[in-house]
């Protein structure tokens, strides 16, 4: 009776396991697919950031000396189907080119907006996470960079890009090091005309 039981019970197993598979692979299916669908926060950076603009680039390098200002000119588009924005950067630092390119994006999985950054000043790729406070129109990234003066040390940074309307916003990085965090860097985007 015992070895009936047990047979039965394998054969229960066996009808009853090709019932589970497809609900497992349609979760699986629904999952993927909720990772992977542009949604409002993608549309929202779109409305933000793509276009082509006209900037204005402050920076400190330390808090003694009068920062430099230099102009540049960043080209916004979506890519991957809406799903991040990329942008081009070009003007000059220190009497040289300045050349990067970023990628912001929103990761459903995660629930962040995700940033990534590289230019002609550094080999890194600098990667942050942050959110938007609709309250004041600013998004808000948290990630680190590589200390050059350092090596193998990481320094925090913080940057914010604020909404002022359409046609304008404004970036400013923050970097901390032995325990405060002082601005290095504000750019100021103004919608090129065309």
């Amino acid at each position: 009776m015992n070895k009936v039981c047990m047979l039965q019970a394998a054969l229960a197993c066996l009808l009853l396991f090709p019932l589970a598979a497809p609900a497992q692979d349609e979760a699986m299916m629904a999952a993927w697919e909720a990772a992977a669908t542009p949604g409002p926060q993608h549309a929202q950076l779109a409305e933000h950031f793509a276009g082509s603009w006209d900037t204005k680039m402050t920076v400190w390098m330390d808090p003694v000396t009068p920062p430099l200002v230099e102009t540049g000119r960043a080209t916004s588009a979506t890519e991957l189907g809406g799903r991040h924005v990329r942008m081009e950067f070009r003007g000059s630092f220190m009497g040289g080119p300045f050349e990067g390119i970023g990628s912001t994006g929103y990761d459903n999985v995660r629930g962040q907006y995700v940033s990534t950054w590289k230019d002609n000043m550094s080999t890194a790729v600098m990667l942050s996470y942050g959110d938007y406070d609709p309250a004041t129109a600013t998004y808000t990234f948290r990630g680190e960079m590589p200390d050059p003066l350092n090596a193998g040390a990481l320094v925090p940074i913080r940057e914010t890009v604020r909404i002022v309307d359409n046609d304008h916003h404004v970036m400013e990085m923050f970097e901390t090091r032995d325990g405060a965090e002082t601005r290095t860097m504000r750019i100021e985007f103004t919608r090129a005309s065309q």
